[in-house]
């Protein structure tokens, strides 16, 4: 049975409060309309708050972020749902949507926590904790990860075991497991998607060994372990905690590959792998770095510059294709690969090797719309009905798109979808006024 359902109304809805999301929030609420971000995970920030550093500038990714995430936090126009999902969005006149908005119960009051975190200590339950992507554990009591906003909070009801021991710690009786689910109907004038991208899950190409050798990492593991927040203190291998000395990275994994699903190129994987590179080459002066690629793309501005640089500071580039990685009796990895410069298949031992994943469609986003069809491309990304002129555009008037959910892209080109979606909201909002 559905509780606390009320209906509320705002000028524009936007899905996904990843930066592209946050951009075009900031550029609707900036012009005076009131907007709704709903966002499902526990902070704002989306992908973008969890990396290291941004290529060609090696800026800090958390710097640019989090100034954005306070400006969004705080701006009185915006209003964020976090935890929260959208459904049954429905036309119901010529300049109008509504919708079903669903905020999952969080079992912390966030107005009241103050993060002190005497809720973890005190959790006896340890879990796989999703925001380091399985590193480490967290407890079901916990705080998201360290920059999180909202800065609070959440119990994990699927793993805790209700034993109390979090709300006798809490000094604010801020935790409350009467919550329920809170479902609100909602009233808007235009919706932009910013429903971002999902990295592609490395299980599906068996014979790399992802999730069977410990030292087998994906991009966003290595990721997480080279970024200020990383969760150990320094780059190791989770199989034996030991330092690595030669590390290779296997570039489209998951992507410019038919049998996995994905034939087409990600655009980010060779840049971001290539980062890493140079970050690691800072972080572990001694290693030797070696990346397999099949072609580099370094197509933008500053890129091809980066990738020259990587290789005058050491890093070996290998063209070749990886056939199979095996796990050696030290925990180190054989890589079978095509040379195909030498014209031969070769093998090299790595102690560590990290899949540079590929980008996919987040699936699902055409099924938000009951009584009306959202074209999608042929790799289920959401079309666009105007590429040159109009690229925000959808097939569904007064629906707008941003940033990676319209296809690949890395955060400069996310920044500027968003600001052609905000403008086109913008502006199809005045025409309506």
């Amino acid at each position: 049975m559905e509780v606390n359902r009320k209906n509320i109304s705002y000028d524009a809805l936007v899905i996904g409060a990843g930066i592209a999301g946050g951009e075009t929030a900031l550029n609707l609420a900036n012009t005076g309309f009131k907007v709704l971000v709903v966002e499902k995970d526990l902070s704002v920030g989306g992908k973008m708050i969890l990396l290291s550093k941004v290529f060609p500038t090696l800026d800090c990714s958390a710097c640019i972020t989090t100034p954005k995430v306070s400006e969004i936090s705080r701006h009185p126009n915006i209003t964020i749902f976090t935890g929260s999902e959208v459904s049954n969005i429905r036309r119901t006149a010529d300049h109008s949507f509504t919708a079903v908005v669903k905020k999952a119960p969080r079992y912390v009051k966030v107005e009241d926590c103050t993060a002190c975190q005497l809720c973890e200590k005190a959790c006896p339950v340890n879990v796989r904790d999703q925001y380091q992507f399985g590193l480490v554990g967290r407890k079901a009591a916990y705080i998201p990860f360290s920059i999180c906003s909202p800065k609070a909070a959440a119990i994990d009801i699927a793993n805790c075991t209700l034993c109390g021991a979090c709300e006798r710690a809490c000094p604010t009786n801020c935790i409350d497991f009467t919550m329920e689910e809170e479902v609100l109907d909602l009233h808007v004038k235009t919706v932009v998607l910013a429903t971002g991208f999902k990295l592609f899950d490395p299980l599906n190409i068996p014979r790399y060994g992802f999730g069977k050798f410990p030292n087998v990492l994906s991009s966003m593991q290595m990721e997480r372990e080279i970024a200020p927040t990383r969760p150990y203190n320094t780059v190791l291998r989770p199989g034996d905690g030991k330092v690595p000395d030669k590390i290779a990275y296997v570039l489209c994994t998951g992507s410019r590959d038919e049998s996995v699903g994905n034939p087409i190129c990600s655009q980010i994987c060779c840049m971001y792998s290539i980062k890493q590179a140079q970050l690691l080459m800072g972080a572990l002066p001694m290693a030797d770095i070696t990346i397999y690629y099949i072609n580099i793309r370094s197509f933008g501005k500053g890129f091809d510059e980066f990738y020259e640089q990587a290789k005058g500071m050491g890093v070996k580039f290998v063209k070749g294709k990886i056939g199979t990685i095996n796990e050696k009796e030290n925990g180190n990895l054989t890589l079978r690969y095509e040379d195909i410069i030498k014209g031969k298949v070769m093998e090299a031992d790595h102690d560590l090797v990290v899949l540079s994943v590929g980008a996919l469609a987040n699936r699902g986003v055409s099924e938000l719309f009951e009584n009306e069809t959202l074209a999608l491309d042929p790799y289920q990304f959401v079309g666009q009905s105007d590429l040159m002129s109009q690229p925000a555009k959808t097939s569904i008037e007064g629906v707008f798109v941003a940033g990676t959910a319209s296809g690949p892209m890395d955060i400069p080109d996310s920044i500027l979808s968003a600001g052609s979606a905000s403008s086109e909201a913008i502006s199809y909002l005045i025409q309506q006024s």
